[in-house]
């Protein structure tokens, strides 16, 4: 059984336009409204495939209720945490060529005593877990350490967590040495200080975070794939073309949870992962796959070469960097 942890789930709203111009008035194609969070994408994605899994899920006001609402109608076993202040609401603009325009609200704070309420409800439940997936951001006023904290009384049960997030928490995450990391290309280059241009930039940050104390990492690189080393000292890379993008909503929580389905260890593991992560590029909004979304025939799995360039990141707009 895999469980998640979300500390700042959502309602996550996608609209479909045929072009996002700034100022005009644009009529949506499609809307799609999803619960969002990267620990209920997780879930969500491994219930799709009938892996087992739970959601510990702190929620508020009449948008978390909406929220479980949504998460019961999916069939989601959760263990939710009322909480005082509402859960949020993000809107994400989706374009044709795959583009997505995302506005995440910051979410509420939560008080000492909830998130102790939450943490109680997590080492309760792990204890019958292969892994516990602590993700996403973080609400404001939560401390940076709180994954960290998890990580090391989960390191004394014996328990493996896998932490996917960024900024300061992703680095106080990384220094108490938990199993596994997943950051993205933009949160690897954050954590490190470092430009990623190339597969071997992207190798020598993993580098730098298994020296501070991650076990393993999987990198996601966005349209040039993925990037896994391990703790024995293996590193793989893989790509899985997808034709017709539509949304990348979830997914990276696609790629991880596909990857932990898979048993988490080498090349078989990273090509399952990628399978589920290009089904959910195809999906609208932030849906996961299920196993008919899922064609593993365009995923290719070999060893990293250094010199590949990558995709240069998107510029700003004028008046926008």
């Amino acid at each position: 059984m895999i469980l998640t942890l979300t500390l700042n789930p959502s309602l996550d709203r996608t609209i479909e336009v045929g072009a996002l111009t700034r100022g005009a008035v644009i009529r949506a194609a499609a809307t799609h409204l999803d619960p969002g969070g990267k620990g209920v994408n997780v879930s969500r994605a491994l219930l799709a495939n009938d892996v087992r899994s739970c959601a510990v899920i702190p929620y508020g006001g009449s948008e978390g209720q909406q929220l479980l609402d949504l998460l019961s109608v999916e069939g989601i076993d959760m263990i939710p945490v009322p909480v005082a202040g509402p859960t949020r609401s993000n809107v994400a603009i989706a374009e044709p060529d795959g583009t997505v325009t995302k506005v995440n609200e910051p979410g509420t704070a939560l008080t000492p005593a909830e998130l102790d309420t939450l943490a109680g409800a997590v080492l309760d439940a792990a204890r019958s877990a292969d892994w516990v997936v602590a993700s996403g951001s973080l609400p404001p006023g939560v401390p940076v350490d709180v994954y960290a904290g998890l990580c090391r009384r989960f390191a004394d049960a014996g328990i493996n967590l896998a932490v996917d997030t960024s900024g300061p928490a992703l680095v106080s995450a990384v220094n108490a040495g938990p199993a596994l990391i997943k950051p993205n290309r933009d949160e690897l280059a954050e954590a490190t200080g470092t430009s990623i241009a190339c597969v071997g930039d992207a190798l020598d940050a993993v580098g730098k975070l298994r020296a501070m104390g991650a076990r393993s990492v999987l990198t996601s690189l966005g349209a040039d794939g993925a990037l896994l080393a391990e703790d024995d000292g293996q590193v793989w890379y893989g790509e899985c073309a997808v034709e017709e993008p539509r949304s990348s909503v979830g997914a990276g929580d696609a790629l991880l949870a596909g990857f932990l389905a898979a048993g988490a260890r080498g090349g078989t593991a990273l090509a399952e992962g990628l399978a589920w992560a290009g089904a959910a590029v195809r999906l609208p909004g932030s849906r996961m796959p299920c196993p008919a979304d899922i064609d593993r025939t365009h995923v290719r799995i070999g060893p990293p070469d250094p010199a590949r360039p990558l995709t240069p990141p998107p510029r700003p707009a004028p008046g926008e960097a």
